[in-house]
């Protein structure tokens, strides 16, 4: 499965979050350029007024 958001915060930190087939949520975190396993409870960052969603242009320039 594709990502199902990812995110942008004030300080430049990078995430995406992803549903598990099992129904779960899964959240990595762009680090030199590669995407590393981030901690579950960064998905209330994106409920954050200072934290943007990125849009399909911007996600496309990201690695895979």
């Amino acid at each position: 499965m594709g990502p199902d958001g990812v995110y942008r915060t004030d300080r430049g930190l990078i995430f995406r979050v992803t549903e598990t087939a099992e129904g779960g949520l899964k959240v990595e975190v762009l680090e030199d350029g590669a995407w590393t396993p981030g901690r579950v409870q960064m998905v209330g960052l994106r409920l954050a007024p200072s934290t943007t969603k990125l849009e399909a242009s911007a996600i496309a320039q990201l690695p895979a």
